[in-house]
């Protein structure tokens, strides 16, 4: 069975309960991590929801994005196996212009630079759902998010010119992996006449990357990962190059990768103590190991995909996609909150 068709039907299966958990966090305000810097005595938000009325669930910003993200998707491709009704009531209730508007104000804060870039990434990666669904609610919540649409792209196209150098560890201040996320949204807004945000994007990817060769991969991971500084580099320049430039990119940037080379990239990581994924408690670092093999997994799918036909290395990467999905899948639900209130938006991003 091809991946694709695989993980299609591991995905039909396991949305339910991914939805069910989605659900449960978009409205699980307490307990919440916030970032703001106080200019005055009593100069704090009273409280999450009346900072970002939207996004105020899921423990943090970029954590309640990915989950609404979480529940669209699966509206979107899995509706004979969601409750429809339900998340259609919940979106709805959330998706509103006055509130939108007010994350769009919160997305142009000094703020939201700690959400920069990869909680500004999966919020352009939901508005790309919206605005890419032929559905009358879909078309009804993309006009509501065309403000956030715009402070989204407009705070990328000034953020990005400005950056000489890129963030190359693996977690939400990573440069890769947030790019990556905006990248769909991006190149349908080129297709639809405005070429700005993509050009941008790949301007600085290559600013940033097409030098880089000889990566040391085998140094991760880091115990901080949630994502690989290796691989979601490369999984970016899948997206920007084409094929046969891509394949000679990746040549020089990870040699070796045909003969499974280096190991660490495709030995899934191991969080925490080894043992029944039902007896063991996930600390906050530990949980995080569980979403870098998720994204491994996809980061690896996506770059065998990117690889011009008949190449030697898309077969490992396919192997390792399989490896490190087989090893989270089992850890994405039923776990404490510090995992369950993100995970299943990268299972979802996996397996979709």
């Amino acid at each position: 069975m091809e991946l694709s068709q695989e993980w299609a039907e591991l995905l039909h299966t396991e949305a339910p309960g991914y939805a069910a958990a989605a659900l449960a966090n978009i409205r699980h305000e307490f307990p919440a991590a916030m970032q703001h810097t106080m200019t005055a005595p009593g100069d704090f938000p009273y409280r999450p929801r009346a900072r970002t009325p939207v996004f105020y669930g899921s423990f943090d910003w970029h954590s309640s994005v990915q989950m609404h993200w979480t529940l669209l998707r699966l509206l979107r491709t899995r509706p004979g196996a969601v409750p429809v009704t339900e998340i259609r009531s919940a979106l709805g209730a959330q998706f509103t212009p006055v509130a939108l508007a007010a994350e769009a104000e919160f997305v142009g804060s000094a703020d939201a630079r700690a959400e920069r870039p990869q909680g500004w990434g999966w919020a352009l990666a939901l508005v790309h759902e919206t605005v890419t669904w032929d559905n009358p609610d879909a078309r009804k919540w993309a006009d509501a998010m065309t403000p956030l649409a715009g402070a989204l792209a407009s705070g990328f196209l000034d953020w990005l010119p400005r950056q000489s150098y890129p963030v190359r560890y693996g977690t939400e201040q990573g440069s890769a992996f947030g790019l990556s996320l905006a990248w769909p949204f991006a190149e349908a807004r080129a297709r639809a006449g405005d070429p700005a945000l993509r050009d941008a994007i790949a301007a600085r990817a290559l600013a940033w990357f097409s030098a880089d060769s000889m990566y040391p991969g085998d140094w991760e991971p880091s115990g901080d990962d949630c994502v690989s500084p290796a691989l979601t580099e490369a999984e970016l320049m899948g997206r920007v190059l084409p094929p046969a430039e891509f394949a000679d990119w990746l040549a020089m940037f990870l040699p070796g990768l045909e003969w499974g080379r280096p190991a660490t990239l495709f030995t899934p990581a191991v969080a925490g103590e080894a043992g029944d994924p039902a007896e063991r408690r996930d600390d906050d670092q530990g949980s995080r190991l569980h979403g870098l093999n998720a994204t491994r997994a996809w980061c690896w799918r996506q770059i065998a995909g990117a690889l011009p036909p008949g190449d030697q290395r898309a077969e490992p990467a396919v192997a390792a996609a399989r490896q490190h999905a087989k090893a989270v899948l089992p850890y994405v639900l039923g776990g404490d909150y510090q995992l369950e209130h993100w995970l299943a938006g990268y299972a979802v991003l996996m397996l979709s």
